[in-house]
C-alpha cells in the first residue's frame, strides 16, 4: 500500500522562498504605479497653472457664454468657490487629496463632477480599445503562424504586410475604411454608434497598425524559436508543423509582444480620440475634443489621469501575464 510523506517545514519554506521574488516584484510594480500617477497628477496640475489667463475669468466666461473681463470683486466668489484664492501649494495639496478620494473636480462647461462625465462616456471607448487589442493579436499571430519560414515569397509578403500596416495613420486608414466599406459597399453603417456592426470599422482602424507592430516584434523571436532543439524533437515525434507552431513555438516567442501590449492599451485610448471622431462614435474621444475646444481644464485633466491609470494597470497586468505564459518568471 502506497504511503505519502507529509510536506516538511523545509519544503514549505522553500516554496515561500520561490514565491517571494514574484510577490516582491509585484509590490514594487504597485509602488511604481502610485509614483507614476502622482507624477502625472503633478504635471497636470502645474500645466494648468501655466495656462494663460485667469482661471476664474475662464470659468465665468464658460458659464455666461460671453468673453469679457471682470473686476476683482466679481471674480472673488468664483475664486473662493473653486479654491483659486488659495496659495498654489495649498491648491496642489487639495488637488492631490481630492484625487486620492476619487475627486477630479467639476467640469467648467457641463457643471458636473468630472468622474461622472467620464463614467458616462468611458464604456464605449473601453469596448473599442479592448476589441481592437484582441483583433490586433489575431491579425499578428495569424500572419506570423502562416507566413514565417514558409516559401520566400510567402514569408516576404507577411513581413512586408507588417511593415506597411504598422505605418498606417489612424485618420487616413479610418477614412479609407469608411469610404470603401460604409459609403461604397454599404456593408457597415457610416456612423459607428454602439452597435456591433458599428464597432467593426473603428476597431479595425485601431487594430491593423497595432497588429503590424506586434507582428514585427514577434516574428524575429518566433523564427529563432523555430531553430530550437525542442522544436526539432517535437517534429521528430511526428507532430505536424501547425501543431508545433501553436503548441511549442508560439508560447516561447510572445513575451516581447506581451510587453508591447502593455504600452498598446494606453496608446489605443489615445488613438480612440481620433477614431471616435472619424466614425462619429460616442466615447471619451468626442468628449475630450469638445473639452479642449472650450478649455475645460478639469475635464481634460481627468481624461489625462484616466489614460495614466490605464497605462499603469496594463503594465501590472503584463507582469501577471508573463508569469502565466512562462512560469519560470514567478521566482
Amino acid at each position: 500500500m502506497a504511503t505519502y510523506a507529509e510536506p516538511t517545514a523545509g519544503a514549505a519554506i522553500g516554496v515561500k522562498a520561490r514565491r517571494a521574488p514574484w510577490a516582491k516584484r509585484i509590490a514594487w510594480r504597485i509602488l511604481g504605479a502610485i509614483f507614476v500617477l502622482w507624477a502625472a497628477a503633478t504635471f497636470v496640475f502645474f500645466v494648468q497653472q501655466l495656462l494663460p489667463g485667469n482661471q476664474a475669468t475662464l470659468i465665468l466666461n464658460q458659464q455666461t457664454g460671453n468673453q469679457q473681463t471682470y473686476t476683482p470683486e466679481q471674480l472673488a466668489p468664483t475664486e473662493a468657490k473653486y479654491g483659486l484664492d488659495q496659495p498654489v501649494l495649498s491648491q496642489y495639496r487639495d488637488y492631490i487629496k481630492g484625487l486620492a478620494h476619487g475627486d477630479l473636480g467639476n467640469s467648467y462647461t457641463q457643471f458636473k463632477p468630472v468622474t461622472t462625465i467620464i463614467a458616462e462616456q468611458v464604456g464605449p471607448t473601453l469596448v473599442l480599445t479592448i476589441t481592437a487589442l484582441i483583433l490586433a493579436w489575431i491579425i499578428a499571430l495569424a500572419t506570423i503562424i502562416f507566413t514565417s519560414r514558409r516559401r520566400k515569397a510567402v514569408s516576404s509578403l507577411g513581413s512586408g504586410w507588417e511593415i506597411f500596416s504598422a505605418g498606417l495613420p489612424y485618420y487616413w486608414l479610418g477614412v479609407i475604411l469608411l469610404v470603401v466599406f460604409a459609403i461604397e459597399l454599404r456593408i457597415f453603417p457610416v456612423q459607428g454608434g454602439t452597435s456591433l456592426e458599428g464597432l467593426v470599422l473603428p476597431a479595425l482602424t485601431l487594430a491593423i497598425p497595432l497588429g503590424g507592430f506586434i507582428g514585427q516584434v514577434t516574428r524575429d523571436e518566433f523564427e529563432k524559436v523555430l531553430d530550437q532543439p525542442f522544436v526539432t524533437s517535437a517534429r521528430a515525434r511526428g507532430m505536424g508543423d501547425l501543431a508545433v507552431r501553436l503548441k511549442h513555438v508560439l508560447r516561447h516567442s510572445v513575451l516581447p509582444a506581451i510587453t508591447l501590449s502593455g504600452w498598446a492599451l494606453g496608446a489605443l485610448i489615445s488613438g480612440a480620440v481620433i477614431v471616435e471622431n472619424v466614425f462619429a462614435r460616442p466615447g471619451i474621444g468626442n468628449m475630450i475634443v469638445g473639452a479642449a475646444e472650450h478649455r475645460d481644464v478639469p475635464l481634460v485633466s481627468g481624461v489625462v489621469m484616466l489614460v495614466a491609470f490605464i497605462y499603469v494597470i496594463s503594465n501590472i497586468l503584463v507582469d501577471i501575464a508573463y508569469a502565466i505564459v512562462d512560469p519560470r518568471l514567478r521566482g
